[in-house]
C-alpha cells in the first residue's frame, strides 16, 4: 500500500470514529461496542484492503500513553491502601485464569501441547486497560471497586506478558520451570519499577529546568513512550516502568505544573487519548477479516470452532468469578477472626468486580505475535478475537445493569472525611487569613479594604453553604445560570465589536480568554 493511501485510510478511520461515537451516543450504547462492531463491518466492505496489524507496533504506539493516562488520573492514596487486593487481581487472578483456560483448551483439543494451551491462557487472562477504561467511564462505582479495577488494568498486562513469553518459549524448547518464571517476573517487575522511578524523577527535574509550558507539555506527552521503550530496551517490564513513571508524575503534577500548563496540557491530552482509545477498538474490528480468513472463512470458523470458543469464553468468565469470590470469602474469614482491616466486598461487589473483566488490544496483539507454525495458532487467534468480541459486547453492554442490580453502597471507611463543600470552606478560610495579613501595610494601615471585604464575604458564604448544602443548591444553580447567561451576552457583544471593526484581533482574543475562564469556572462550580 502506498504511503498516501495509508494516510487516507487513517483519516477515514478518524472520520469513522466520530460517526460511530455519535451513533453510540444517539443509541445509548457504550462507544467501545459501536467502534468494535463498526470496525468489524468496515473490514468486509468491498474494495477495502485487508488491514494487517503489526502487534509489536500496536503495543508500542497505544499501550504506553493509555497506561500513562490511567496512572496520571488514578487516586494514589487509595492505590496504596488497596495494593493487596490489586495484586491479587493483577497477578493471582491472571495466573488462575491462565491455568483454567489452559486445562479447558487441552481437554477440548488434546492434540495441542500444554505449552500452547498455556499461551492461549496467558493471551486471554489479563483484562485490558483500554477496554476497562472505556467501560468504567460510563458507570459509577464505589471508590473501592473503582480503584481495584483501575489498578488491576494498569498492572495485569505485565503478568500476562511474562506468562505469554514463557509459554511460547516452552512450546519452542519443550522445557518450563515455574521457579524460573517466578524469578523472572520479580526481576522484570522490580527492574521496570526502577526504570520508571528514574524516568519519572528525570521528568520532575526537567520540568523545573525547562520553564516553557509548551516544552513541558511536549516532554510530558513523550514520557510514557520513553519509560516503556527504556524498560523494554533494558529487558525489564515496560508496562511497570510506564505505570511507575505515571504515578510519579501524578503525585508531583499539583506542585510543579502551573494552572496554564494543566489547562492546556489536559485539553491536548484528553483529545489525544480519546482518539487513541477509539482507534484501538476500530483496529480490533478491522482485524476481524484477517482473523476469519486465517480460520478458513466465517462459515468454517463458526462450524469448527464455535463451541470450543464458547467453552473458552465461559471458562474465562467463570474462572474470574471463582477467584474473586474465593478471595472475598478469605477476606470475610479474616474479618471473622478479628482482623480489622479485612472488609469483604459482599455478593454484589464481588459480582460487579467479576463481570468487569473486559479484554482488548493486549489480547489481540499477543495473539497476532504468535510465530508462524506455532501449535494451534489459528485456533488461538480466532478464540482470542472471540473473547474480545464476547467480553466487550456482552459484559461491556450489561455492566451498568449488573451495577444497578447490585445496589452498591459506598462504605463509610471509603468516604472522604470532608465533603467537597467542606474542603472548599477550609480552603476559603485559609485564603481569607492570608489576605487579612497582607491587607495592611507595615504601619498597620488597611490598604486593601475591598479585597479584604470580598474574601471575608466569600469565606462566610462558603462556610454557610457547606453547612446548608441542600438548602442552597437550587439558589446556587440559579446564581451560576445568571453568570453563564451574562458571559454569553458579553461574548456576543465582544464579537459584534470585532465584526464592526471597533476592536482588533488581539483585544478579541484577550477578552475572549477572560470570558472562557469565567465560563469554565461557573460550569465547574455549578457541577
Amino acid at each position: 500500500m502506498e504511503p498516501t493511501h495509508l494516510f487516507e485510510l487513517v483519516i477515514a478511520m478518524f472520520l469513522a470514529i466520530i460517526a460511530l461515537h455519535y451513533a453510540a451516543h444517539r443509541l445509548g450504547l457504550p462507544p467501545s461496542v459501536a467502534l468494535l462492531t463498526g470496525g468489524a463491518l468496515l473490514a468486509f466492505v468491498p474494495g477495502l484492503p485487508a488491514i494487517s496489524v503489526d502487534p509489536e507496533l500496536v503495543l508500542v504506539i497505544f499501550l504506553p500513553p493509555l497506561l500513562m493516562d490511567g496512572a496520571w488520573s488514578i487516586a494514589v492514596a487509595r492505590l496504596r491502601r488497596h495494593v493487596i487486593g490489586i495484586a491479587s487481581l493483577a497477578v493471582g487472578a491472571v495466573l488462575f485464569t491462565c491455568a483454567v483456560v489452559a486445562v479447558v483448551a487441552h481437554l477440548i483439543f488434546p492434540s495441542i501441547p500444554w505449552a500452547a494451551c498455556a499461551a492461549l491462557g496467558a493471551i486471554v487472562a489479563p483484562p485490558d486497560a483500554v477496554a476497562a477504561r472505556a467501560v468504567l467511564q460510563r458507570v459509577r462505582l464505589p471508590r473501592r471497586l473503582q480503584i481495584l479495577l483501575e489498578g488491576e488494568s494498569l498492572l495485569n498486562d505485565a503478568s500476562g506478558l511474562v506468562l505469554f513469553r514463557f509459554a511460547v518459549a516452552a512450546a519452542a524448547t519443550g522445557a518450563f520451570s515455574a521457579a524460573e518464571a517466578g524469578g523472572s517476573f520479580l526481576v522484570l517487575a522490580l527492574g521496570g519499577a526502577v526504570v520508571g522511578i528514574v524516568v519519572g524523577t528525570a521528568w520532575f527535574k526537567l520540568v523545573r529546568l525547562l520553564g516553557d509550558e509548551y516544552l513541558i507539555i511536549a516532554a510530558s506527552v513523550l514520557l510514557g513512550w520513553i519509560a516503556y521503550l527504556a524498560g523494554e530496551q533494558l529487558h525489564v517490564s515496560g508496562v511497570i516502568a510506564t505505570v511507575t513513571a505515571g504515578l510519579i508524575m501524578s503525585w508531583h503534577q499539583h506542585t510543579v505544573l502551573s494552572a496554564a500548563m494543566r489547562m492546556r496540557g489536559t485539553s491536548f491530552w484528553t483529545v489525544m487519548i480519546f482518539l487513541m482509545e477509539a482507534a484501538v477498538f476500530i483496529l480490533i474490528g478491522l482485524s476481524l477479516r484477517d482473523v476469519v480468513e486465517r480460520g478458513g472463512g466465517l462459515t468454517t470458523v463458526i462450524a469448527t470452532m464455535g463451541l470450543p470458543m464458547l467453552a473458552i469464553l465461559v471458562a474465562l468468565v467463570l474462572a474470574r468469578f471463582a477467584w474473586v469470590f474465593a478471595c472475598d470469602f478469605a477476606v470475610r474469614f479474616c474479618a471473622a477472626l478479628g482482623f480489622a482491616q479485612a472488609r469483604p466486598l459482599g455478593v454484589g461487589g464481588a459480582t460487579v468486580l467479576s463481570w468487569a473483566g473486559v479484554r482488548g488490544v493486549v489480547t489481540l496483539a499477543l495473539a497476532l505475535s504468535l510465530p508462524e507454525g506455532f501449535p494451534g495458532r489459528d485456533f488461538i487467534l480466532v478464540t482470542s478475537f472471540a473473547v474480545i468480541l464476547g467480553t466487550v459486547l456482552i459484559q461491556g453492554t450489561t455492566l451498568g445493569r449488573v451495577i444497578a442490580w447490585a445496589r452498591l453502597v459506598e462504605p463509610e471507611s471509603e468516604r472522604a472525611r470532608l465533603t467537597m463543600s467542606q474542603a472548599e470552606a477550609a480552603m476559603a478560610q485559609a485564603q481569607v487569613e492570608v489576605v487579612q495579613n497582607l491587607a495592611y501595610d507595615a504601619e498597620g494601615k488597611l490598604i486593601h479594604p475591598q479585597l479584604l471585604e470580598r474574601y471575608q464575604r466569600r469565606a462566610t458564604s462558603i462556610v454557610d453553604y457547606a453547612e446548608k448544602t441542600e438548602q442552597y443548591m437550587p439558589v446556587l444553580h440559579a446564581h451560576f445560570d445568571v453568570i453563564l447567561e451574562a458571559v454569553a451576552i458579553g461574548r456576543r457583544e465582544l464579537i459584534r465589536l470585532h465584526r464592526a471593526g471597533e476592536i482588533d484581533d488581539e483585544t478579541l482574543l484577550e477578552l475572549e480568554r477572560d470570558l472562557d475562564l469565567e465560563e469554565l469556572s461557573a460550569i465547574s462550580a455549578k457541577a
